[in-house]
């Protein structure tokens, strides 16, 4: 685990054959712990879902020194601005998240992030990573714990991976982080155990029994004595100047690390301090990530193209001579819309620089005027719709022009909507990919998004690299998504400027599509986070007749979401504040927190003056503390369970 062998290889290797064949007589001796474990388990079928107990959430980021300035200045606002704060730096590691779950010691579940609320279960996967313990010592740690950490694969080893497979004539791998992810990915696990992968731990996530750690720091010293790796480049800083010099050190060494970053993540050391920040919708306020310039190269643009997007949205595209860039090639770059054509001067043959804004999405940057070849005209905008001929909306106020047909009649248009239907924090229907649905719509297979439900086995078999297998687990993936959320049918419908966020709210208040759809814009602006804007997109959707007989067709196909109350009527928790924390024995954190909202709660993720009830579970900590210092009225599992068996 840690690199630090006691034995030769060749010493290894003979005990390692010795244990197979005891085990191989005496199978009933295999148990978990067991380093045969790490060779692979029989292939699966498909992934199932894991629910996060506390949600992974994403970061908040920054690029410039007052960025992170103003982050400070807010945490010090929410808390006091007296309040001396550490804070912990450390690289980020540019590979997949994931979140080991250990009870009385041993490895019990491994999962991928996901949509930060439900990941994947890849726990034969990492079984074979020998970077991760399959046990730790039980007398010195916590009944139950979860480790967070980084999945990735050093820049030596995806090389010579790459050269081994070269020589075999076997396919290479593009880059490191795709291949970590890849290589997580596999349905079976004997092939991601041929794959250098390794992790550093990041964070706790989370736990129960006496242990009690009070900064962030301790919690990874203690992952480091437990056998688990550390980043030996974590560093606490005491104030923005110790980051700032953090940032310029690991600058200057980001060449010569052996793992690819993307920059540094700063958090708030101590953890009664992270837990009075609390979170945002889906980011920690108490963790911010520092990202370095992207890496910019120059390209040749062969061609610019105009896309249309999934609310008609007309976006011009650079077609590249494909360009090795950031760890991966290159071949398109957005030019967003036109006014940033007209910035540029961007034209059809031009030498222009690109970068991977984020280290992510290429762009843009640059063009190299002075490499101009003659005869470039300027690039106008087409007056009509590239995908159906309509003709193009140039709204007042807008720098986007858009294709004003229906969806369903805009062929680009309903590929792009029925992509956005099946993505993962929408309906989330595993095996629909981008080539696939593409597929089904050019063979009239699928329309409008309750086509998706009425696919017979014989439609998928029928089509390009769709086997038996393939075909009937995809089946099986559509059918379980037909049980789903409201927030997630609102968010799947790609409604204008209607986010997670916002769909959530919508669900929070409204049971169903009916209530919606006789909504006036003033009762929308009531909401939380709901504008004008926002209000008059809601409003258009549900006002379009062919809008609604989608939706008539989605619910008579099977979809449905739990109705637990009449919405109109006013909720029995409705202006209270609960806060949940320690492990609860019947229900997840998760369940009690939705059943909760449900009843008009809002649940906290700190404690403070305005909290109205804390649920206690086992090994509670320091919010069970605050609270009854502030005299919150505390209460137990089975005094909720009473509480929501009485409404």
């Amino acid at each position: 685990v840690l690199d630090d062998p006691e034995i030769s290889d060749r010493q290894f290797d003979l005990l390692f054959d010795e244990l197979l064949e005891i085990e191989k007589q005496y199978p009933a001796l295999i148990n978990p712990e067991s380093p045969s474990q790490r060779v692979g388990a029989p292939p699966l079928s498909q992934f199932e879902k894991v629910q996060h107990l506390i949600p992974m959430l994403s970061l908040e980021k920054s690029t410039t020194e007052k960025e992170l300035s103003d982050w400070i200045d807010r945490c010090l606002n929410r808390l006091n601005s007296k309040t001396r704060l550490s804070f912990v730096c450390e690289p980020k590691i540019d590979g997949v998240a994931v979140s080991l779950s250990y009870r009385e010691g041993v490895l019990q579940r491994a999962s991928t992030r996901g949509d930060g609320e439900t990941g994947e279960d890849i726990t034969n996967n990492v079984k074979t990573l020998k970077s991760i313990p399959l046990y730790i010592d039980r007398e010195n740690s916590p009944p139950s714990f979860e480790v967070r950490g980084e999945i990735y694969m050093e820049r030596s080893k995806f090389t010579a991976f790459n050269n081994i497979a070269k020589k075999a004539g076997d396919k290479q791998l593009v880059n490191p982080r795709n291949a970590a992810a890849g290589s997580l990915r596999q349905l079976n696990s004997e092939v991601t155990a041929k794959r250098p992968l390794t992790m550093f731990c990041y964070s706790l996530g989370a736990l129960e029994g006496d242990w009690k750690p009070k900064e962030h720091k301790e919690v990874m010293d203690q992952f480091s004595t437990w056998g688990f790796r550390t980043n030996p480049l974590i560093k606490t800083a005491d104030d923005l100047g110790e980051i700032m010099d953090y940032l310029e050190k690991i600058a200057s060494l980001r060449s010569e690390l052996d793992y690819e970053i993307d920059g540094v993540v700063i958090k708030v050391n101590e953890l009664l301090h992270q837990q009075t920040l609390g979170e945002m919708t889906r980011r920690p306020r108490w963790a911010i990530a520092y990202k370095y310039p992207s890496e910019e190269v120059s390209s040749e643009i062969v061609d610019i193209t105009f896309q249309v997007g999934r609310t008609g949205a007309i976006t011009p595209v650079a077609h590249l001579k494909p360009t090795f860039v950031g760890g991966v090639t290159v071949s398109n770059a957005t030019l967003h819309n036109m006014d940033e054509i007209d910035r540029l001067d961007v034209r059809t043959g031009d030498f222009v620089l690109i970068q991977r804004a984020g280290d992510v999405i290429p762009k843009v940057v640059s063009v190299l005027h002075t490499k101009r070849p003659s005869g470039t005209k300027k690039v106008n905008l087409p007056s009509q719709c590239p995908s159906c001929g309509f003709v193009l909306d140039a709204l007042e106020g807008e720098a986007v022009v858009r294709c004003g047909n229906n969806h369903l009649s805009c062929p680009a248009q309903m590929k792009e909507g029925l992509k956005h239907f099946v993505s993962r924090l929408a309906m989330d229907i595993d095996g629909l990919g981008e080539k696939l649905i593409e597929q089904l719509v050019d063979q009239q297979l699928v329309k409008m998004p309750s086509d998706f439900f009425e696919l017979s086995f014989e439609d998928l078999v029928s089509l390009e690299r769709m086997g038996k297998k393939s075909s009937e687990n995809l089946l099986d993936s559509i059918s379980k998504s037909k049980t789903t959320s409201f927030a997630r049918l609102i968010y799947s419908l790609g409604i204008r400027e209607v986010g997670e966020a916002t769909a959530k709210a919508l669900a929070l208040k409204y049971s169903t599509i009916r209530e919606l759809a006789s909504l006036t814009i003033e009762e929308l602006e009531l909401l939380p986070d709901i504008g004008p804007i926002v209000a008059s997109h809601i409003v258009v959707y549900f006002s379009d007749q062919t809008n609604l007989e989608i939706l008539d067709r989605l619910i008579g196909s099977g979809v449905n979401w739990p109705v637990t109350l009449d919405k109109e009527s006013p909720k029995p928790l409705e202006g209270e504040t609960w806060v949940l924390t320690g492990a609860l024995e019947n229900m997840t954190r998760q369940d009690a927190k939705e059943a909760l909202q449900k009843l008009g709660a809002k649940v906290a993720s700190s404690v403070s003056n305005k909290t109205t009830k804390l649920v206690a579970g086992s090994s509670s900590g320091s919010k069970l503390s605050k609270a009854q210092s502030l005299g919150v009225q505390v209460l137990s599992e089975k005094e909720l369970e009473l509480v929501l068996s009485k409404i």
